[in-house]
């Protein structure tokens, strides 16, 4: 399929951590062998993982350090009371913030770093698998916008809770505060970087404050569901076009269709016209030699 707007640039977008190594070369491996266009790939991770993720590298892949993005006052220390050697991130300014929490205002601050058209985000527990060039997702200047109408219910309370905090950070009119929320979550979207950069002025601009503080106040967040909400409610959908398809395949939780290892490729079959990608989550813990083995996707080095 030929691209529409071939001049458009793409920066794909994986904030990871040590323990998502593997998982994160499978990605790059699917990265460099299916993804079209013209995209740099961006890999944001913790200072101390930096020197781990450099065997990723390439001429079109980047390590970037989060102390590079985030401000200064945010910094992450070894979990005191964890056993399992977690990292805690503080700062004067919000309570404790744990990895995906960070992981996601990696993914905001990165926009005012590079300066690519597109943002390609891929979490580093997606595998793309089959051919695909991110400027399709470009329809003249409007960007296909990833968004499940009303799929939020009073019944889904994190997913409440995550709409009802992007809805206090960006200051919306309370009286719309109530579900059926749109879901705009997915492992595999695309986000304009101008709109990006508009948001992050206005969550300045509306707290008076550091988009990070404002953002991190509340650690009932979500990436997704904050760009989506900025874009309906606050710019009207402009540059955007809604699309309830999404790109990514992807298994949430355990026990889901082909949720033992050895079913893995029946799951990855289940692909839908359109959805270029798998997504497997890296907490419900299948092995990498499974996953790669089900996706046909090389060996492990």
């Amino acid at each position: 399929m030929s691209a529409k707007n071939p001049e458009k640039r793409t920066a794909v977008i994986t904030a990871s951590y040590s323990n998502d190594l593997e998982r994160c070369r499978l990605l790059c491996e699917s990265l460099d062998a299916n993804l079209l266009g013209k995209w740099r790939h961006y890999i944001l991770v913790e200072s101390a993982d930096v020197e781990m993720f450099r065997s990723l590298e390439s001429p079109h892949r980047e390590i970037i350090n989060e102390r590079d993005i985030l401000p200064r006052w945010i910094r992450p220390f070894n979990d005191p009371v964890s056993r399992r050697h977690k990292r805690v991130w503080l700062s004067p300014y919000t309570m404790p913030l744990r990895g995906w929490h960070i992981q996601q205002l990696r993914r905001f601050g990165i926009g005012r770093m590079i300066d690519e058209d597109l943002l390609f985000s891929a979490d580093s527990d997606v595998v793309l698998v089959r051919k695909f060039d991110p400027v399709l997702l470009w329809a003249g200047d409007n960007i296909r916008f990833y968004r499940r109408d009303n799929a939020i219910d009073a019944t889904m309370q994190e997913h409440v809770d995550w709409s009802l905090q992007a809805g206090k950070v960006l200051h919306l009119d309370k009286a719309r505060e109530a579900p059926p929320f749109h879901d705009y979550i997915n492992t595999l979207i695309g986000w304009r970087r101008d709109t990006l950069l508009g948001l992050l002025d206005h969550v300045e601009r509306v707290n008076g404050m550091h988009w990070a503080r404002a953002i991190a106040r509340n650690r009932r967040i979500s990436e997704c569901t904050i760009y989506g909400r900025y874009v309906d409610d606050v710019l009207a959908g402009a540059g955007h076009n809604p699309d309830p398809r999404p790109l990514c395949h992807v298994m949430w939780n355990a026990g889901e269709e082909g949720g033992k290892p050895d079913d893995l490729s029946n799951f990855a079959a289940a692909l839908e016209p359109g959805q270029v990608g798998v997504g497997i989550q890296s907490f419900i813990g299948h092995d990498i030699n499974e996953i790669r083995k089900s996706l046909a996707i090389g060996t492990v080095r």
